[in-house]
């Protein structure tokens, strides 16, 4: 039986490609199974975790935020592991497929096994399917292009990532109920059935897809030079800073939750569950896309030109108030009082405002500074700046726990450390990035 035939490189267009809506709805149903199990996660270890002989075994705030932060290092990290395989040898097509199978069986695993063995092969399976596939993703969208419409690409990693936050919203706010109305089965294999859909969907595309075949040889040769070398040193740079603000990010899914709890819960009418307000974040995000892209970017380029690695910027000083924010709101609680949940929704605001700044503008950015026989691996570093940060997070989580139970930092000291780990990120990367040349890489169009 005869293999099938792509195309092996973008046509001279000037339109849209027309793979790029399969790679935008599978992208919203694998982040609707992603966020949705990763939106229960702290809640299911320290509420509903369970032996073998089916009683409960849940971990401690601080156990859970270690496991949860190296969850994510791990998830973040394996990136490389799905770019070497998708770069030197299986292309970003197959990697995807295979890996996603993968990832599904990782869904299969929590949902039948509330136990810490399943919860360990579970996170396991998710984090290297997850992990694996998250840059051989975001580089096929860029491969999608070439020199006649790469004028379109920042528009599609908007929709691309518009998608990714569609589906955390839907399931940042229908999983917490599924856990609390129907318990952890229904509530993991809720996010499963849907990441065998986004496989589905995925597989739908294949002859619309443009496949860059796997550079093996040239992949090898390309890594090693000279070019690949300072394009992988000079952003591997900007990625340091980067994971300090991943660092602070990624604690809005753990200590930001647990701090909830101590909230009062009640907004616009309505009684939330505490891991339900995460959902904030990725309703921002829907609307601060078309904001910054059609209003703000153009509004502020009239006075000073926002190129990516100001927009960067501007992103990790944004950070800050929501730190502050919190450890506000920490103060509160230590006082004695209940504050509203509103405060951290304020916190939300500004943090999503520095993920927009930061993570959409590094997806672009990290594409079109790679060499092309390195899309993903250059991608799987930007990522790895996430694994990096979560594991900093996981590491001063483990180091403050004394044994009688209490921690070294507590309340408000906790987040002051981090917003002071911060501002120095902030300021070292202004000055470094004063210094950074740019280099634009765009794949080769097809003749025809």
């Amino acid at each position: 039986m005869a293999k099938p035939s792509y195309l092996t490189a973008p046509r001279k267009s000037t339109g849209m490609p027309s793979g790029i809506p399969y790679i935008v709805g599978n992208e919203a149903a694998e982040r609707f199974s992603y966020y949705g199990m990763r939106t229960i996660l702290v809640i299911f270890m320290t509420q509903y975790l369970k032996n073998a002989n089916g009683e409960l075994d849940v971990m401690t705030d601080e156990q859970a935020k270690v496991w949860y932060h190296n969850f994510m290092s791990w998830a973040y990290f394996f990136p490389v592991l799905g770019a070497i395989l998708s770069d030197a040898f299986l292309g970003k097509y197959r990697t995807i497929i295979a890996l996603s199978i993968v990832y599904c069986l990782g869904h299969l695993a929590l949902a039948l096994d509330e136990t810490r063995t399943g919860l360990t092969i579970g996170l396991g399976l998710i984090a290297l399917g997850a992990g694996g596939i998250k840059p051989c993703v975001t580089a096929h969208v860029g491969d999608q292009f070439g020199s006649s419409n790469k004028h379109l690409l920042g528009k599609v990693f908007g929709w691309f990532y518009w998608s990714i936050n569609f589906g955390a919203f839907i399931s940042t706010l229908l999983t917490p109920i599924l856990l609390a109305k129907y318990g952890a089965h229904w509530a993991f294999a809720i996010p499963g059935i849907l990441m065998l859909l986004a496989t589905w969907v995925f597989w739908l595309g294949r002859n619309q897809f443009i496949h860059i075949p796997p550079g093996g040889k040239t992949f090898i040769k390309e890594a090693f030079s000279g070019d690949g070398f300072k394009a992988i040193a000079k952003l591997f740079s900007i990625y340091l800073f980067i994971a300090v603000f991943w660092a602070v990010y990624e604690q809005n899914g753990s200590a930001w939750v647990l701090q909830a709890r101590e909230m009062n819960l009640n907004w616009m009418g309505v009684e939330w569950l505490p891991s339900q307000i995460q959902a904030i974040n990725p309703i921002l995000v829907l609307i601060y896309i078309p904001l910054f892209t059609y209003v703000i970017y153009p509004t502020v380029n009239k006075f000073y030109k926002l190129n990516p690695l100001r927009k960067i910027g501007i992103g990790m000083f944004m950070t800050l108030p929501a730190v502050l924010i919190i450890a506000w709101i920490e103060s509160m609680i230590q006082a004695g009082q209940s504050p509203t949940i509103a405060w951290q929704l304020l916190a939300y605001g500004f943090l999503t405002a520095a993920e927009v700044m930061i993570y959409q503008t590094g997806l672009e950015f990290s594409y079109t500074q790679s060499p092309n026989a390195m899309k993903s691996m250059i991608m799987s570093f930007y990522l790895l700046s996430i694994s990096l940060g979560n594991q900093v997070t996981a590491l001063v989580n483990r180091f403050i726990q004394n044994e009688d139970g209490t921690t070294k930092l507590e309340g408000v000291q906790y987040h002051l450390f981090f917003a002071g780990l911060m501002l120095v990120a902030a300021v070292l990367y202004c000055i470094y990035a004063r210094f950074y040349e740019e280099q634009t890489y765009i794949q080769e169009e097809s003749a025809s």
